[in-house]
C-alpha cells in the first residue's frame, strides 16, 4: 500500500460526547501545570515556547479535505471532536454538514444557560449548518 494515501476504511471522525469534554477540561488542567512548570525552570533562560498554530487545511466555513475521508452519514450534521490538534485542549467541537463544510462552535454554555448538549442548542447548531 502506498504511504502517500490515507485507507479509506479508517474512521477519524468521533462524536463529542460530555466524556470528551470532561477529557478536553482534564488536558487543559494538565497544559496549565505544565505551562507553570516550564515558567519555573525556563525564568531565568528566557527560552521561548513553540505554539501550536491550527492547520490551514481544517480552517472553518472550508471544505473538508478529501484526505480524512468520507464523513459517514450518521454523524453529518452531529457534534464531532475536533480533528486539529491545536483544538485539542480548546473547549471546541466541529459539526460537518453534507457538503462537507467545517463549523467550530464553543462548548460552553451557550446565553449562560444551553450546554453543548442541550436539545435547543442541537437544534440551532443543525439551523445554523443547513445548506
Amino acid at each position: 500500500m502506498d504511504i502517500l494515501f490515507w485507507p479509506s476504511e479508517t474512521n477519524n471522525f468521533r462524536r463529542f460526547t460530555p466524556e470528551s469534554l470532561a477529557a478536553i477540561k482534564e488536558r487543559i488542567a494538565d497544559k496549565k501545570k505544565q505551562q507553570a512548570k516550564v515558567k519555573q525552570e525556563n525564568k531565568d533562560q528566557g527560552v521561548e515556547e513553540v505554539k501550536l498554530t491550527p492547520q490551514l487545511d481544517l480552517r472553518t466555513y472550508k471544505k473538508l479535505p478529501s484526505l480524512y475521508g468520507d464523513v459517514p452519514a450518521d454523524l453529518v450534521g452531529e457534534p464531532l471532536e475536533d480533528l486539529d490538534p491545536y483544538y485539542s485542549d480548546h473547549k471546541t467541537f466541529m459539526v460537518i454538514n453534507k457538503r462537507r463544510t467545517i463549523f467550530r462552535f464553543a462548548a460552553t454554555p451557550a446565553l449562560c444557560v444551553f450546554g453543548p448538549f442541550n436539545p435547543v442548542r442541537k437544534a440551532a447548531i443543525k439551523i445554523i449548518i443547513h445548506s
